[in-house]
């Protein structure tokens, strides 16, 4: 993984686990767990990357840390130090949240803000959906055309790999512009499109 794709994904980390934690405290286990929920199975967090994490956002005042039972008494065990938001956390999540640039509409990013657009303004989702959804006409055009290029010296599975891309981004343009016009309209996401993402 090269030095930005990591610097990006563990951007991406911070804001997920700032996201989980403004509702409620939570322990170390709860966060890795409602994480997998984020993200999906296949960017499964691992606590070797989510406690260093942690760890970098107490470093930099955003949460605390509290290792205590129900009645107060010190423990030692990790998967009890239960983790919270401070204000200067708060205040962060929310600037993040607020950032509606390029690095928002990208894979992996994209979702993440997604996941908490129910904390975010109506002007920055509609940025965001309105990026993502000119990233990827972007995409399907430039894949097109490579496509044209290629098809007379691509075998049947390549052909058919290419095939099964195009649909799916095509899907998600679909998808991005119902819910642009659903953002444009001033109605709240149905529960039935917000399934309906991939």
């Amino acid at each position: 993984m090269s030095p930005t794709r990591a610097n990006r994904r563990g951007a991406m980390l911070e804001l997920a686990v700032l996201g989980l934690l403004h509702d409620s405290p939570l322990h170390g286990y709860e966060i890795r767990k409602r994480l997998s929920g984020i993200l999906g199975a296949f960017h499964m967090v691992s606590f070797g990357s989510l406690y260093p994490c942690l760890k970098t956002l107490q470093q930099r005042g955003w949460v605390t840390a509290s290792a205590a039972d129900e009645s107060g008494h010190p423990i030692n065990s990790r998967s009890r130090i239960t983790y919270a938001l401070t204000p200067e956390g708060k205040e962060q999540l929310e600037a993040l949240l607020s950032d509606a640039g390029p690095g928002s509409w990208e894979d992996g990013s994209f979702d993440v803000h997604f996941a908490f657009f129910g904390q975010t303004g109506q002007d920055v989702r509609l940025r965001i959906l309105e990026g993502r959804r000119s990233r990827l006409e972007e995409r399907l055009d430039a894949a097109r055309e490579a496509s044209r290029a290629r098809r007379e010296r691509a075998d049947a599975y390549t052909t058919e790999l290419h095939r099964h891309g195009l649909e799916s981004t095509e899907r998600e343009v679909r998808w991005l512009s119902e819910l642009i016009e659903t953002e444009r309209a001033g109605r709240p996401a149905t529960q039935q499109s917000t399934t309906e993402i991939k």
